[in-house]
């Protein structure tokens, strides 16, 4: 899956069940942003503390910060 794939799938995942919470479109649209934005930095902060492994982590931090640039341009 690619960076740009997993942000939006991020999005989507809270997008959906913060509408179904009856928020508004717009507020909803940023709720779920906000709150992909915390997943994956979530996912940065354990790989960068797991930085022992040079070639498996690096790749995943490489991702993890791709993924956080494209949930910021949506």
């Amino acid at each position: 899956m690619t960076p740009k794939e997993k942000a939006e799938e991020l999005f989507n995942d809270y997008y959906s069940y913060l509408k179904a919470n009856l928020m508004y479109d717009e507020e909803s649209r940023e709720d779920a942003k906000q709150c992909a934005l915390i997943a994956v930095d979530e996912c940065i902060n354990i790989h960068f503390n797991l930085e022992s492994d040079k070639n498996g982590i690096g790749k995943s931090f490489k991702y993890w910060k791709e993924v956080k640039q494209e949930i910021e341009k949506l």
